[in-house]
C-alpha cells in the first residue's frame, strides 16, 4: 500500500462522503470514482466489523475538520447512525430529567424544553437537541454508544472524539 499526502479541503471531502464507520479514504475514493474492490482484500472484511475496529478507523482528523463542536457532535453522532441505522432508534429513550435529547422532528424535540436548538443527525430520520455544554454532549454520546451496543471502554474513546 502506497500513501499519499492530500491537502486538508480534499480530506475533508472524501471525508464528508463517509457513509460508515470504518470506511477507509481509499474505500470511498473507490466508490466515488466507480472503482471495484481490490482483489487480494478478503471478502470477510467488509462482513466482519466489531467495535474496535469500528471506532480505532473514525480518525480524528475527519471529526476536527468540522469546526464547531456542535458540528463534531453532529459527525460523530452521523457516524454511529451509519454503522448502525436498524438500531439507532434505540437512542429516543435517552432523555434528561425534564427534556428529550432525540427525536424524529425538529418540533418534536421543540415541543419538550426552552431553547433546545435541535439540528438534523446528517444522513439520517433522527434530530438531537444542541443547546447543552460539551460535558452534557460527551455524556450523551457515551448513551449512544452503549445503546448500540459499545462497551464502557468504547463508549468513552467515542465520547473523546468530541
Amino acid at each position: 500500500m502506497k500513501r499519499i499526502e492530500v491537502e486538508d479541503d480534499l480530506y475533508a471531502y472524501i471525508a464528508g462522503h463517509t457513509q460508515q464507520i470504518g470506511e477507509s479514504a481509499s474505500d470511498i475514493l473507490r466508490r466515488l470514482l466507480g472503482l471495484s474492490a481490490v482483489a487480494d482484500v478478503p471478502a470477510q472484511r467488509s462482513q466482519t466489523v466489531n467495535t474496535e475496529s469500528v471506532f480505532d478507523r473514525l480518525n480524528q482528523q475527519d471529526v476536527n475538520v468540522q469546526k464547531s463542536v456542535v458540528a463534531r457532535f453532529l459527525h460523530i453522532l452521523s457516524m454511529l447512525y451509519r454503522s448502525h441505522p436498524s438500531q439507532f432508534e434505540q437512542v429516543l429513550s435517552i432523555r434528561g430529567r425534564d427534556r428529550q435529547y432525540f427525536g424524529r422532528s425538529e418540533d418534536e424535540l421543540l415541543t419538550t424544553g426552552n431553547s433546545t436548538n435541535p439540528k438534523p443527525i446528517p444522513g439520517s430520520p433522527f434530530w438531537v437537541v444542541t443547546n447543552n455544554n460539551t460535558t452534557k454532549k460527551k455524556s450523551m454520546l457515551t448513551q449512544v454508544a452503549e445503546q448500540l451496543g459499545y462497551d464502557v471502554s468504547d463508549a468513552e474513546k467515542i465520547r473523546d472524539f468530541l
